[in-house]
């Protein structure tokens, strides 16, 4: 029990808290609507079909949200964002791709304009289909403080998937984090995530070798135990988004499910945001 006690803390990681909205705390940011972007910028499409059309070409992706960065200054504890510019999401919202192939690389992009006042608002290309040009919502955010789920703690602890003291666990987890805050929808920068389905460092460092994980590919052992071992160091999350409603507006992702954005340790401090992954996981 102590044991499980001393690594949840020591994972403990600070978290920007997002309501989409509604909600309390600073506007840092803006969910939707049409974009800031540079001049000369070219907008990301990503070839696929989707679950409606068969034909396989390029579609733009789907503008999600942008942060003003120096907004968030204040609200990052552990001072992992830039602290000046715009970050922005973009995701093909025709054929959401789950992430579980190498295939998948493009069908979400993050961009970070590191000078605010060289952007205009932007418009969408033409060939962006009605519904995934998504209302303008207000994000606010508020600081917290999270610790690793059953999933991400096993990981951590060195236990395969599911051999980590469920109920251990549960104590442990009460008595270091308290009571954390649950409430759906769950949407968050940075921290950890809340987890659906399983961990997904060790899915994230996988892919990124090159491995199918969703297409019955044999995958070696030493590969997946090195993973294993350092994956939940080497990725984190950068963006959890759940279900939105606001109004008549709702836009769900599977069916309830959540996208995460994961990026390395090291291409996150470097700025290159050009290297996320995407993770799709729903019930």
């Amino acid at each position: 029990m102590e044991d499980l006690k001393a690594l949840l803390t020591s994972l403990a990681r600070s978290a920007v808290r997002l309501d989409i909205g509604t909600g309390e705390g600073p506007e840092i940011g803006q969910f939707g609507g049409m974009p800031d972007l540079p001049e000369g910028f070219a907008w990301p499409h990503f070839v696929t079909d989707t679950y409606l059309d068969d034909e396989v070409k390029p579609r733009p992706l789907a503008f999600l949200c942008q942060f003003d960065c120096a907004a968030l200054a204040a609200l990052d504890g552990d001072g992992l964002l830039p602290r000046e510019g715009v970050l922005s999401f973009f995701y093909e919202l025709g054929s959401q791709r789950w992430g579980y192939a190498p295939q998948d690389a493009g069908c979400a992009r993050v961009y970070w304009f590191s000078e605010k006042g060289a952007l205009r608002l932007a418009d969408f290309p033409e060939t962006l289909e009605e519904e995934f040009r998504l209302p303008a919502l207000p994000i606010r955010g508020r600081m917290e403080r999270r610790f690793p789920g059953y999933d991400d703690a096993g990981v951590a602890a060195g236990k395969a998937e599911g051999e980590l003291n469920w109920k251990a666990f549960e104590t442990a987890y009460s008595m270091t984090a308290g009571k954390q805050e649950t409430d759906w929808p769950a949407h968050r920068l940075l921290g950890w995530p809340d987890i659906i389905q399983s961990n997904m460092t060790v899915e994230c460092e996988l892919v990124s070798r090159g491995y199918n994980l969703g297409g019955g590919q044999k995958i070696p052992k030493e590969q997946i135990r090195e993973a294993e071992e350092t994956s939940l160091e080497n990725w984190r999350l950068l963006l959890q988004l759940d279900t939105i409603q606001q109004g008549r507006f709702s836009l769900d992702f599977g069916d309830c499910g959540r996208v995460y954005f994961y990026i390395r340790t090291e291409d996150l401090a470097a700025r290159r945001f050009d290297r996320v992954w995407l993770v799709l996981q729903c019930g």
